[in-house]
């Protein structure tokens, strides 16, 4: 019987497939942008619903020129949309009872184009991580259903499901990250990173970072009597797949690790100058709360509480950045710039904004700063403070709630109409509100121009484009960068988010069946479907 096949099991491929689901895929230009939007809360939910983006809504955008908004009712008459084809439309898609704790931290792999699936990891303080495989194709528009107690539509989706869970840890999951699709690394405060083989989800090694020495016992410290603060608060790894960088509580230091033996290939420490210059004060921690490469992995950024520093690929500090007005800081994350030459640094605060710094102009200023008259090097490089461009929310637009996480997107007709090329900023906010933005490169690559050129081209910037607002009674002028697009209302206590364009066709039915058995460990062969023709037949 080799060489049978199942019956209905008919390939399905090119428009045959279109007409078959229902949906398009989100490479058309002409088709709506669907964003798949995943958080994690307090309340140990993990919440899954899509964002649908009409193309006329960011085609509107581009041509419309900038303005500067006055008055709460411009305000609101640019980030609400009039017309119901221009509107955002959100809908849910699945909602788990992740963990048995609140969940600390997201990841997902890296999108296919073989497959029409991505997985998604994650943390919890339970020490556990849980995995889930995630369909990437926009949602048919059969497949909605109409809920009883809120507006909301749904679109569930029953590729949408639990794989299976990871207990290799023994505290609080910290970070994790799929820097390949095979490959899983997660940390925790049991001071260790596990690197997880994806294909059968084998713990391959386990990284173990030392335990810091007692020096006393820190602010707002959680460690119980007798024991110090441990544990890796965040890593990231180069784009080369063979170092990573690490810091962790309790230490004033930052760790380099070559992914290739798994062994310390190095402890930078913290000086006192460098923490005073990135807002660290005398009863500061002095600990790296997060960290991130850039995309070419030509510089990398420490996040503290409330500030940043930014240091080459040789790991000297290159510049620092403290926002203005002073707050925490959150989540890190680089911009996906056309420019490959220029590196902008996104970073959230509390005070509920996105804020935008070139660290290349900084290297720019110093290297045409005059030198020192006596000759020597004055070793202030870590002086020299990052470009501000410009900043996304805030007060005077209506955000105040601290920004928690944030993601970065781009429209996915990008390659083929590199002018319609936009970011897509999904923000989500610890009030439970996720906001859907949108920017474009000309606003960030117009801002740093602008910057260069001096204090009065400056003044002028500021003049045209940016919104006065008074903050603890002092009148300030930001430059405004995006446009509100939609607002979703979870309803939970947002802890951490992630996102994905959905741009993946729809798959064949059975391919869910044969991605679990898969999972599972069994191989399908011909020979089984055979057997179950017999049996039809």
């Amino acid at each position: 019987m080799a060489g049978k096949r199942k019956r209905g099991a008919e390939p399905v491929n090119g428009e045959a497939k279109k007409r078959a689901t229902g949906a398009t895929p989100n490479n058309d230009p002409l088709s709506p942008i669907t964003i798949q939007i995943i958080t994690g809360s307090y309340e140990r939910a993990l919440h899954g619903f899509t964002a649908t983006i009409p193309r006329a809504t960011l085609n509107s955008i581009q041509e419309e020129p900038q303005a500067t908004l006055t008055d709460t009712s411009q305000k609101e008459q640019a980030s609400t949309p009039e017309d119901s084809s221009t509107r955002v439309s959100f809908s849910d898609t699945f909602l788990f009872n992740a963990h048995r704790s609140s969940l600390t931290t997201l990841a997902l792999s890296p999108l296919s184009p073989t497959t029409s699936k991505i997985t998604l990891a994650t943390g919890s303080t339970d020490a556990q991580i849980q995995l889930y495989s995630l369909s990437t194709s926009p949602p048919a528009p059969s497949s909605v259903s109409k809920p009883t107690l809120t507006p909301t539509p749904i679109h569930e989706n029953p590729q949408n499901r639990e794989l299976g869970t990871l207990q290799h840890h023994a505290s609080t999951v910290t970070h994790l990250a799929f820097p390949t699709h095979g490959k899983l690394l997660s940390a925790s405060l049991d001071n260790t990173i596990g690197v997880t083989r994806a294909r059968d989800w084998t713990l391959l090694s386990s990284i173990k970072a030392p335990v810091p020495k007692a020096v006393g016992r820190p602010s707002g410290d959680t460690a119980a009597q007798g024991e110090v603060p441990a544990g890796v608060n965040a890593f990231a790894v180069h784009p080369s797949m063979k170092l990573c960088v690490s810091v962790g509580r309790g230490e004033r230091c930052m760790r380099l690790w070559n992914l290739v033996t798994g062994k310390k290939a190095g402890v930078l420490n913290f000086s006192r100058e460098l923490l005073a210059r990135a807002g660290e004060g005398k009863f500061g921690r002095g600990e790296g709360l997060s960290v991130v490469w850039d995309d070419e992995g030509e510089e990398f950024a420490v996040g503290f509480e409330r500030g940043v520093v930014v240091y080459e690929l040789d790991a000297r500090p290159r510049s620092t950045i403290i926002p203005s007005p002073r707050t925490k800081v959150g989540r890190l994350r680089y911009l996906p710039l056309e420019n490959k030459h220029r590196k902008v640094l996104a970073l959230s605060t509390e005070d509920g904004r996105v804020l935008f710094y070139d660290t290349t102009a900084a290297a720019i200023l110093k290297d045409n700063a005059a030198q020192p008259q006596d000759g020597k090097d004055s070793g202030t490089d870590v002086e020299k403070t990052a470009t501000f461009l410009g900043q996304l929310g805030g007060r005077t637009v209506g955000v105040s709630g601290r920004i928690k996480d944030f993601k970065v997107l781009v429209t996915p007709d990008a390659t083929t109409h590199p002018q319609n090329k936009r970011l897509l900023i999904i923000t989500a906010s610890s009030d439970g509100a996720v906001r859907v933005w949108s920017a474009s490169h000309q606003e960030l690559e117009v801002a740093g121009a602008e910057l260069e050129n001096g204090e009065k081209e400056v003044e002028k910037t500021l003049e045209n484009g940016a919104i006065s607002a008074k903050v603890n009674g002092n009148t300030t002028s930001e430059r405004q960068i995006g446009k509100l697009l939609g607002t979703y209302e979870t309803g939970h206590r947002i802890t951490c988010l992630e996102a994905f364009i959905m741009s993946a066709p729809a798959s064949v039915p059975e391919d869910s069946t044969r991605e679990k058995e898969a999972w599972e460990g069994a191989e399908s062969s011909s020979s089984d479907d055979d057997e179950e023709d017999d049996e039809e037949e």
